[in-house]
């Protein structure tokens, strides 16, 4: 690696953060059953716990997403909890989830139900998580919606999509200055006959119909094994409306593989995209990188450890990637040269220079090592596992 290359891995690790998940440090499943792990998170502040922990050994994780009725009470009390927390642990509350899929009312929909009652409480639930997003000082209300149905004819799909713009259009004037909503999208399941917004260009539509605080969502397992998700990147950058990403893996079409555990090199792509975005705009692309995954086997910590120290080594790679010189491939057709150009990049060893540029930050320089010979996952275990108790949350 030369100087230059190093250089530019440096830049990039210094404006690269990562949010965490709160529900990534409980204990999960499948539909089939839940996983326990002495370990696991039951309380909001064990999660606090575990999101500073990683962020302590990592040096670039300050947030830590949260779920409404996973992780508040009723009341103004959890806000304070909350805010107390947050600056015990030096992490701050970062995007804010809520649910509406999870209750019975919502067997057939949420802001897509045909019952106009349960559309009115979905869309209650979505201004409250706005309030508790002001309270908090949060920019972002993420939302994903379960919404469609399993047969052909039982639902009136265009009806549903104008209920959806409704909903939207109305938290959307509900935001502050600064809030944003980001809405995400899912191809199936729990709906697999129609799912209301099912990929990027129905999400894009609804964002637009919202107003000018929506941007869509990207989760990197919401797609079809074959879709192209950077060519979806490159799209919604240039449109403008890219908010943010769930970073996670899949080998089908969901998710919750950690990030890069199957396609690192499609990663890899993802984050060219967004570094040859800002190459030719000269201005930083504003995306809130997110994790969301469900660690049901590997130890949770160290899976987000995992997938924290993944994500920059592929984004240092797109970092070193000869922009220059790929435009003039590109315009010549060069089509050898111009795939050498991101193969090089990928194939380079960014680790000397991460861990490097971790100890001039004061960061370990291995992740991973370091919280094992904290203790702590060993500690954790015992105070928790002693406890005897369940997961305070489900995820699926």
């Amino acid at each position: 690696m030369t100087d230059r290359q190093a250089e530019l891995v440096w830049n990039a690790l210094d404006r690269f953060r990562i949010e965490l998940p709160s529900w990534g440090f409980a204990d999960t499943g499948t539909r089939f059953g839940k996983f326990h792990q002495p370990a696991a998170a039951a309380t909001i502040e064990e999660k606090f716990n575990d999101a500073a922990e990683v962020n302590r050994v990592t040096g670039v994780c300050p947030t830590l997403a949260l779920h409404v009725l996973w992780d508040f009470r009723e009341g103004a009390s959890s806000v304070a909890e909350v805010d107390s927390l947050a600056t015990r642990t030096g992490v701050r509350t970062g995007s804010i989830n809520p649910n509406v899929f999870q209750d019975q009312i919502y067997k057939f929909g949420s802001l897509g139900n045909p019952d106009e009652q349960i559309r009115q409480a979905a869309l209650r639930h979505i201004l409250d998580s706005v309030e508790i997003a002001a309270a908090v000082e949060s920019r972002d209300i993420s939302l994903w919606f379960a919404d469609g149905s399993n047969y052909p004819g039982t639902q009136n799909i265009r009806h549903r999509k104008a209920w959806f713009e409704d909903g939207l259009k109305q938290a959307h004037r509900a935001l502050n200055v600064g809030q944003r909503l980001l809405v995400e999208y899912k191809p199936f399941e729990p709906a697999f006959y129609h799912t209301d917004i099912a990929d990027w260009g129905m999400a894009l539509e609804l964002a637009r119909a919202a107003g000018p605080q929506a941007k869509v969502l990207v989760d990197t397992g919401h797609h079809y094994s074959a879709q192209n998700i950077e060519q979806i990147v490159a799209w919604l950058l240039d449109c403008g409306m890219l908010g943010g990403f769930h970073f996670n893996d899949r080998r089908y079409a969901d998710d919750d593989l950690t990030l890069g555990s199957i396609d690192p090199y499609q990663v890899f792509r993802i984050f060219h995209e967004i570094a040859v975005y800002e190459w030719e705009t000269g201005k930083p692309a504003d995306i809130a990188y997110m994790v969301d995954q469900s660690h049901n086997l590997k130890p949770k910590i160290e899976a987000m450890i995992q997938t924290v120290t993944t994500a920059q080594e592929l984004f240092a790679k797109a970092a070193i990637v000869d922009h220059a010189a790929l435009a003039v491939k590109q315009k010549t057709n060069a089509l050898v040269d111009a795939e050498t150009c991101l193969k090089d990049a990928f194939a380079t060893d960014v680790r000397p220079a991460i861990g490097k540029w971790r100890i001039a930050r004061g960061i370990p320089a291995r992740p991973m090592t370091a919280f094992r010979e904290s203790g702590y996952q060993q500690r954790i275990e015992a105070e928790r596992g002693a406890k005897g108790r369940g997961a305070a949350s489900s995820y699926a």
